[in-house]
């Protein structure tokens, strides 16, 4: 028999990834803050559940997809969660991005009451949410792995399997510490490129064909600030979130973070100071075109 599966929380990543289980004859039941939310996947096929301990009650395998850390410890440790009203034998998969000691706590906890844990850190867009198109980075014992195989192709095309419980999110923290560093990179070169009087397009051309190239830059810049579009497709307050958590662990393996601690201050300048943290993360050229006295550079 399949297993049930709760799904909870069902923002721009959530939303698309459990429809396409819903779509693909899973039996998901879900829950987010938001009533239009889970009305948009009964419309798909799920079930709408009224709390999370209604979604705990009906699934065999819970994923949570939510903010941040104390959000995934709010739906595992809380009066109604998994560990309160678990059973052995039931999985938890976080698909959030979180501390990674924290995942491992989580992991422990639940352990103790015979409930699997499994972190599947999310790669790429919301766009490819919606197709199915994700990238999984995953944290499981092999046993846990071979369970949710089915579900992670359901919702992507891709699954790298990192490590035991707690492997998943780290990667997917250090992934994003690059990604977030890059971002801060992308806005300063183009400022500078801007401030000396270069063309845009040609000096994109020139880094996006060179040794500097990124795909944050290639895939993702052109559709956002480099477009004059800064409205969130990832907004830059989660994009702070992720780089705090990576230069966190950084600290906490005595492991040097220099670029990842300038950049996150910069982020903090653009959040405080400008008022950008609700804007997309590619808004950081907006701030330092800002510093620099001028205005934002686009293709």
């Amino acid at each position: 028999m399949a297993d049930r599966i709760g799904f909870i929380g069902l923002g721009n990543m959530g939303g698309p990834m459990s429809a396409n289980l819903a779509r693909k004859g899973f039996q998901v039941t879900v829950f987010d803050p938001r009533p239009a939310a889970i009305e948009k996947l009964v419309a798909a096929g799920a079930k709408g559940a009224k709390s999370i301990g209604d979604v705990v009650d009906a699934a065999d395998v819970v994923i949570t997809m939510v903010p941040d850390t104390p959000d995934v410890e709010g739906v595992v440790l809380g009066p109604d969660g998994t560990l309160a009203r678990g059973r052995k034998g039931m999985l938890h998969m976080d698909m959030s991005t979180i501390s990674p000691a924290a995942s491992r706590r989580m992991a422990e906890k639940l352990k103790e009451k015979g409930i699997g844990w499994v972190d599947a850190g999310v790669g790429r867009s919301p766009a490819h949410a919606e197709k199915g198109e994700s990238l999984f980075m995953v944290g499981a014992s092999p046993e846990d792995l071979a369970r949710v195989t089915p579900l992670l192709n359901a919702m992507g095309n891709k699954v790298v399997h990192c490590g035991g419980p707690g492997a998943g999110i780290a990667t997917k923290v250090v992934n994003n510490y690059l990604a977030m560093c890059l971002n801060q990179l992308n806005a300063e070169v183009f400022t500078l490129g801007a401030k000396l009087g270069l063309d845009t397009k040609a000096l994109f051309e020139v880094v996006t064909s060179s040794l500097s190239s990124n795909d944050h830059l290639k895939l993702y810049w052109p559709t956002k600030a480099l477009k004059g579009d800064i409205e969130p497709g990832f907004a830059l307050d989660l994009a702070f979130k992720d780089l705090s958590i990576g230069v966190g662990a950084a600290k906490e393996a005595g492991s040097p973070a220099h670029v990842g601690s300038a950049a996150r201050e910069a982020m903090i300048r653009a959040r405080t100071q400008q008022g950008l943290g609700q804007k997309d993360v590619t808004a950081l050229l907006t701030a330092a075109a800002a510093e620099a006295g001028i205005k934002p550079p686009t293709l």
